[in-house]
């Protein structure tokens, strides 16, 4: 069965921090999201879509606002042949019995649609929506996506199981592993890790899990950042448990920035330029000793739209990442827009990090 997302409401239209936080929390409580659909408060079509839905086989979460959500419970007991009751201050249709503050279920005929009403400034109601999937998430590195599913297919198979292999970025695939009744994942793991030992990594999401590594070995990381402007350290602080392991970050835009904060030399900068190998390795140094860190990692580049020269054109990016007895820097050149370049870059800056120290992360 496939799990449809509906959120009905003007604010999850034009209140894109709430709509993320909803997508966030109901995809940490479920199987992938095969689809969202918005509808306004006004609109005369959900009726009809919701009529369609409920005689399907699909799942489905229906987030509304607490205004509508007794009006969202009539029309699914008009679909239903319900009425309304009062169940703990919520009006609900009488046929759900598994509700909590916020959120009921209903099974109607084959599909299940769990309704939850959410606004601005609320924390999210509990899902109610089991999933009958299991699911977890490996990322390989080092390995092209053919040759992947050469050595890994096998192993699924032998499991029970379903992989996915997406690339997120050159070096870095990440497959999505799904058992329906009889798979046995762990086992799939562990044989996987065996065949690919320093290649392969199994965590739903790498931030948490380097910040879980380094928490369990008492070690901390810096970052000095310029054309990502803070997403690197951002893609750590917005999980747990990131201040036990971050040091700090520095954001130096300009020269004179990386000159007075991290110590990259004048001529450095005079002679190679912002962007060049050069001055990423000595802002990693940089932060190394304005810190206690024992890794840290730094990106400049030219993100775009503007900005780039024959010889270091739009998209062009150095990272460099060191621990204390490493440190390696690469060129990268990247497509997209400001947004995807940046994204790619705190990509890499990961990649960089793990495969420079495979003994603590590996």
């Amino acid at each position: 069965m496939k799990l449809h997302l509906l959120l009905i409401g003007n604010k999850f239209i034009y209140n894109t921090p709430l709509r993320e936080y909803v997508i966030r929390k109901i995809e940490q409580k479920t199987d992938f999201i095969h689809s969202i659909t918005f509808f306004k408060e006004s609109d005369n079509s959900l009726f009809l879509y919701l009529d369609k839905e409920l005689n399907t086989k699909n799942r489905q979460i229906i987030v509304t606002t607490k205004q509508h959500f007794s009006t969202i419970g009539k029309l699914l007991c008009t679909i239903t042949g319900d009425n309304q009751i009062l169940k703990e201050d919520m009006l609900i249709p009488s046929n759900s019995s598994v509700f909590e503050d916020g959120s009921y279920l209903l099974e109607y005929r084959d599909s299940i649609t769990n309704v939850l009403h959410m606004d601005e400034m609320q924390m999210f109601p509990e899902v109610l929506l089991s999933m009958e999937d299991s699911k977890a998430a490996v990322h390989l590195f080092e390995e092209d996506k053919e040759s992947a599913m050469a050595m890994l297919s096998p192993i699924a198979q032998m499991y029970d199981l379903k992989i996915d292999v997406v690339n997120l970025i050159d070096g870095w695939l990440r497959i999505d592993v799904r058992s329906k009744k009889y798979g046995n994942i762990s086992k799939f793991i562990a044989s996987a890790k065996q065949l690919l030992p320093n290649k392969l990594i199994a965590a739903s999401s790498m931030p948490s899990y380097i910040i879980e590594k380094l928490s369990v070995s008492g070690k901390k990381i810096s970052f000095a950042e310029s054309c990502t402007g803070g997403l690197l350290t951002y893609y750590f602080t917005k999980h747990n448990g990131a201040s036990k392991v971050l040091e700090g970050s520095l954001v130096t835009y300009s020269n004179t920035m990386k000159e007075n904060w991290l110590g990259v030399h004048g001529k450095t900068l005079q002679e190679y330029g912002a962007v060049s190998s050069e001055v990423v390795m000595e802002m990693s140094e940089g932060a190394m000793n304005v810190s206690s860190a024992d890794y840290t990692v730094s990106i400049s580049g030219i993100a775009g739209d503007t900005g780039g020269t024959l010889y270091k054109p739009v998209g062009t990016v150095y990272v460099s990442v060191r621990s204390k007895e490493h440190h390696r820097e690469s060129r990268l050149h990247l497509n997209g827009d400001r947004n995807y370049v940046q994204q790619q870059s705190v990509l890499f800056a990961i990649k960089m990090l793990l495969l420079l120290d495979k003994e603590t992360f590996f």
